[in-house]
């Protein structure tokens, strides 16, 4: 069995964070851990709590983890702290982890920063360079870059910028592009595009924590970055499609849709 740590703060109500990346992992057939940054009070409707894990106790879950059982791949997700990023890279590097996935989750969906400058500068300058993948959205992009990224052509521009930079592959996220649901890869050779149909849902949440998990379980399988975006891409969908609807706000999506077909 393929084992999966995801590194992430804690949704409790069950959409994001770590709770949607153990979902989707067990979704995928493989064994999930997690090493928890920060628990979150929150819903469809907003965050409204956020208590950060301390680095000594993150260094801790770390540890148990890798001196017992290694995971095949790993997927980074929101971590609010340049201290606490600075223990997740230390950690990686001591146990020569493989396959990292991160999704620098640094600005929320209504455009504001999530992460001061210092924390953003640890993230790229510590976890970047061990990532086989970083997954950022448009805005993400932008921030990394220092202008905006608006069109697919300015995408395959920054994902080059970014892979060359930071020596990994890198998603540009473009479900925010005004025409049509494109995101782009640049795999350090190759550029791939995979457009998507655009689904009428205000139910979204956690979708950015589900595509890199998804993403993670396909390179630990051994995909190429091309087969396992797509492949993850294909799965969210799925996920998306089924129209599960709960919460009165952006509601999650149903990470168990393939359960019962």
């Amino acid at each position: 069995m393929y084992k999966i740590l995801t590194i992430a703060g804690s949704d409790c109500s069950g959409g994001a964070g770590i709770q949607a990346d153990i979902k989707t992992i067990t979704a995928h057939g493989m064994y999930a851990m997690s090493a928890i940054t920060s628990l979150t009070a929150q819903n469809t409707t907003g965050v409204y709590g956020v208590f950060d894990s301390t680095p000594e106790f993150l260094a801790n879950q770390l540890d148990c983890i890798f001196t017992d059982i290694k995971p095949d791949a790993v997927k980074i997700g929101m971590v609010s702290d340049k201290t606490l990023i600075k223990t997740i890279a230390e950690k990686l590097k001591k146990y020569k982890a493989e396959n990292i996935v991160l999704d620098p989750v640094m600005v929320s969906t209504s455009g504001s920063k999530l992460l001061r400058e210092d924390a953003i500068e640890v993230l790229v300058n510590e976890l970047m360079p061990l990532s086989i993948l970083i997954t950022p959205n448009l805005d993400e992009a932008s921030v990394l870059l220092g202008r905006k990224i608006k069109t697919v052509d300015e995408m395959r521009i920054a994902a080059k910028e970014l892979g060359e930079k930071y020596n990994c592959g890198v998603l540009v996220k473009g479900g925010h592009l005004d025409e049509k649901a494109t995101d782009v890869l640049f795999d350090k050779i190759e550029f791939y595009e995979f457009t998507s149909e655009r689904i009428n849902t205000g139910n979204t949440h956690g979708t950015g924590c589900t595509l890199s998990s998804a993403i993670a379980c396909n390179i630990a399988e051994g995909h190429s970055l091309e087969e396992s975006v797509k492949n993850a891409k294909e799965y969210l969908t799925g996920a998306l499609k089924y129209g599960l609807d709960l919460g009165k706000g952006s509601g999650p999506v149903n990470h168990c849709y393939l359960i019962g077909k």
